[in-house]
C-alpha cells in the first residue's frame, strides 16, 4: 500500500478528478434528464446550479476545519461524503432530490479543494513545488475540459445515471488508499471559530452564486435572482467588512495584502472567468453556427485537455528560468489572441488547433499563477490562503459563465447566426487581456522560501 508522499500525490488526484469532472460532466446530460423527469429544460439548470451553491457554502469554512480537525481527517470524511452523495444523485428519483444530493455534493467538494490542496503542498518544499504542474493540471484543468466529452458519451451509450456511479470505484479506492496511507501532520492552532463571518460569507456567497447560475435564464429582474443577487453582494459587503476587522477571520482576507499572493489569486479569478466562458461558448457556437451534435461540440473542446498537459511540462521547465512575471504575461497575451481567434475558426480542424493553442498558453499562466501565489506562504497560514484562493478561482469561473451567458441572452442569437457567440468569445478574451495588467505584479524570480 502506498504511504507518504506518493499516497498524498495519488489520492489527491483521485479526488480532485472526481470532483473536477463533477464541475462540467453533467452539462450535456440536463436535456435528458429534464426529460426523464418530465421538467423542462431550464428546471434542470437547478442540478448544476445546486453544485455550484454547495461549492459555495463549503469554501469559507474549509481552512479552518482542516486546522480544527485536521487535514487529513477533513479531506477524508469530504471525500467519503462526496463519494456516498455520488450514489444519491445516481439514485435520485426526482428532479429536486437529484438537486439537493448535488449541493450536498458541492459542500464536499467545496471542502475537498482547498483541504486537498493545502496536504498536497505540504507535502513538497518549497524547491520542489515547480514540479506541481503536472499534478495540479490534471484535477484543475484537465478533467474540466474532458467532462462535456465524457459526459456526452455516458449519456448517449448508456444513460445520465452513469455520470455519478463513475465515481464509486474511484472514491472508494481513493478513501482506503487514504487512510492507510496519508501521514499524520501537526496542525496549527485553529483559533475561535468565526460565527459572524460564517453566519455573512457562507449565505453571501451562495445567493450570489444562485443570482449568477440562474440569471442568465430566468432574467436578471426577475424576484429569486434579483433579491439572490442583492443580498448576496449585501451579506459579502458586510462579511468584508468584518474579515478585516476580525482578529481571527473566517477568511483572512489580510492575506491579498502579500506581494506574490494577492495578484497571484485576483489573477486566477480572471484567468478562471475567461477559460470557465469560453468552455460555456465554444460548444454552443460549435451546435448553433456549425450544425455539430452535443458530442462533437463537446469534443471540440478536447484538444484543451491536450494543451494542458504539454502547458505542464511547459511549466516544469521554464518557471525556474525565466521566473513568473516572464512567463506569465506574454502566455496571457497570446492566451487572449487565441480566444479572440477562436470566434472566427469555422473549420473543425483549425477549432481543434486554437483549442490546443489555448490549453498551451493559458495552461501556462494558471499554472504558474497556482504554483507562484502561496511561494512565501508560511506553513500555519497554508489552509487559510487556499480556502481563498479556491474561493475567489470559483467565483471566477462562475462570473465568466454569467457575464457570457447574459451578453447571449441581450444579444438573442437567431438559429445559425455566430455573431453573439463571437462576441461572447471576444468577451473572454477581454477578461485575459485585461489579467496581464496584474500579472506585471508578479515577481521577476520564483521564490524558493516562504517567509
Amino acid at each position: 500500500m502506498l504511504a507518504g508522499r506518493a499516497a498524498v500525490v495519488v489520492v489527491y488526484t483521485a479526488a480532485m478528478c472526481m470532483n473536477g469532472l463533477d464541475s462540467t460532466i453533467v452539462n450535456p446530460a440536463l436535456y435528458r434528464i429534464a426529460e426523464d423527469f418530465g421538467r423542462p429544460v431550464s428546471a434542470a439548470n437547478a442540478v448544476e446550479t445546486a453544485f455550484l451553491v454547495g461549492l459555495a457554502v463549503g469554501l469559507p469554512v474549509a481552512g479552518w476545519f482542516g486546522d480544527r480537525c485536521g487535514v487529513k481527517r477533513v479531506f477524508l470524511a469530504a471525500l467519503t461524503a462526496f463519494t456516498l452523495t455520488s450514489a444519491l444523485c445516481a439514485a435520485a428519483p426526482g428532479l429536486g432530490p437529484l438537486a439537493a444530493a448535488r449541493a450536498v455534493q458541492g459542500v464536499a467538494g467545496g471542502l475537498l479543494t482547498p483541504v486537498g490542496m493545502t496536504l498536497l503542498f505540504r507535502a513538497f518544499a518549497p524547491h520542489e513545488r515547480s514540479r506541481l504542474g503536472r499534478i495540479l493540471i490534471v484535477p484543475t484543468a484537465l478533467m474540466p475540459a474532458l467532462g462535456p466529452p465524457l459526459g456526452g458519451f455516458l449519456t448517449e451509450h448508456l444513460s445520465w445515471h452513469w455520470l455519478f456511479l463513475v465515481n464509486l470505484p474511484i472514491g472508494a479506492a481513493a478513501v482506503l488508499t487514504g487512510v492507510l496511507g496519508l501521514p499524520r501532520a501537526e496542525e496549527p492552532a485553529a483559533g475561535r471559530f468565526d460565527t459572524t463571518g460564517f453566519l455573512l460569507a457562507t449565505p453571501g456567497l451562495g445567493l450570489l452564486t444562485y443570482a449568477l447560475g440562474f440569471g442568465p435564464a430566468h432574467g436578471w429582474a426577475s424576484p429569486g435572482v434579483a433579491l439572490g443577487g442583492l443580498l448576496g453582494l449585501l451579506l459579502l459587503a458586510l462579511a468584508v467588512r468584518h474579515q478585516r476587522r476580525a482578529p481571527e477571520p473566517l477568511v483572512d482576507l489580510r492575506l491579498l495584502a502579500d506581494r506574490t499572493f494577492g495578484p497571484a489569486t485576483w489573477l486566477a479569478l480572471l484567468t478562471s472567468a475567461g477559460l470557465m466562458g469560453a468552455l460555456f461558448v465554444l460548444p454552443l457556437l460549435y451546435q448553433a453556427a456549425l450544425g455539430a451534435s452535443a458530442l462533437d461540440a463537446g469534443l471540440s473542446v478536447f484538444p484543451e485537455a491536450l494543451g494542458l498537459m504539454a502547458a505542464s511540462h511547459l511549466v516544469d521547465r521554464l518557471l525556474p528560468r525565466l521566473g513568473p512575471r516572464r512567463l506569465t504575461v506574454p502566455a496571457l497575451l497570446l492566451a487572449a489572441l487565441v480566444l479572440a481567434a477562436l470566434g472566427f475558426a469555422e473549420n473543425p480542424w483549425a477549432v481543434r488547433a486554437l483549442m490546443f493553442a489555448v490549453g498551451l498558453v493559458l495552461g501556462t499562466a494558471v499554472l504558474t499563477v497556482q504554483i507562484v501565489g502561496f511561494a512565501e506562504i508560511p506553513p500555519p497560514a497554508m489552509g487559510r490562503a487556499m480556502g481563498l484562493f479556491t474561493i475567489l478561482r470559483t467565483l471566477g469561473g462562475a462570473l465568466g459563465i454569467a457575464a457570457t451567458a447574459a451578453l447571449l441572452a441581450a444579444l438573442a442569437p437567431d438559429a445559425g447566426s455566430p455573431t453573439p457567440y463571437r462576441l461572447a468569445l471576444l468577451l473572454t478574451a477581454t477578461l485575459t487581456a485585461a489579467a496581464t495588467l496584474l500579472a506585471t505584479r508578479l515577481p521577476r524570480e520564483l521564490t524558493l522560501d516562504p517567509s
